[in-house]
């Protein structure tokens, strides 16, 4: 099966080398896409040397900085039209380990999508603090109980995505940022009736650059989690089995 692993960036310049690196080490056979969103560091030019010499590496540049949501879309996009079966969500900061994707490959064999997560039993973080660790649990399980997903950690962004549930999925519907992005593809994933099926990870604070994380970000996906838990309990009611953000 093609896989492709999708890394947007936005002044990764020093993290990214190190990143692709252990990537091309851990998954050989995976192709790899940086979706860089014109990074005034100089990221998108050192995305563009390691394409040309590494015919597995690709760069998909944009215009400027819009978001976590619409550089993974876009990044689909471009993998869909590519024929890839498999396509991996993966920072490019190093939080996400490399070394551990064989084992997300492998469960997406009994499932539609597969997530690294830090909050089954086996897993984990690092380098965290308590405030990070607590808001993290506490979105993750705001967003299972509201949403009603069978998923322990509804926020995480190291994923596998069959093509065939990307293509069931309304991409062009989809307009969530940062945070709330992983929990509204989560959340299309269960209403459509595939499998999610979760591995413990072990998730690696960042050793370099900043973290795009933002009290906006947090606040626009905790709205928009509850206008869906509440529309989708509304529509159960009044048996409308439209989706809640439709």
């Amino acid at each position: 099966m093609r896989v492709v692993t999708i890394m947007p960036t936005y002044n990764e310049i020093e993290s990214l080398p190190l990143t692709l690196a252990r990537l091309r080490a851990a998954v050989p056979s995976s192709d790899v896409l940086i979706v860089d969103d014109n990074s005034p560091d100089g990221t998108g030019d050192l995305a563009d040397r390691s394409a040309a010499s590494d015919p597995r590496v690709h760069v998909l540049h944009r215009t400027g900085k819009e978001g976590l949501g619409a550089a993974y879309i876009a990044g689909f996009r471009w993998a869909l039209e590519r024929d890839y079966d498999l396509l991996v969500e993966m920072d490019a900061d190093g939080s996400h380990g490399p070394e551990q994707l064989p084992r997300l490959l492998e469960a997406v064999e009994g499932a539609d999508l597969v997530i690294g997560s830090r909050w089954v039993t086996g897993g984990s973080v690092q380098n965290w603090s308590l405030h990070r660790t607590l808001l993290s649990r506490a979105g993750s399980g705001y967003s299972r109980l509201m949403l009603g997903l069978p998923v322990r950690d509804v926020t995480a962004g190291f994923r596998v995505f069959r093509r065939s549930t990307l293509e069931a999925l309304e991409l062009s519907a989809v307009e969530s940022v940062g945070y709330g992005f992983q929990v509204d593809m989560t959340f299309r994933v269960a209403r459509s009736g595939l499998r999610i099926v979760e591995v413990p990870i072990t998730f690696v604070e960042r050793g370099f650059g900043v973290s795009k994380m933002s009290g906006s970000i947090v606040v626009e996906a905790m709205v928009n989690v509850t206008r869906w838990g509440l529309a989708a309990r509304w529509r159960k009611l009044s048996g409308d089995g439209r989706l809640p953000w439709s």
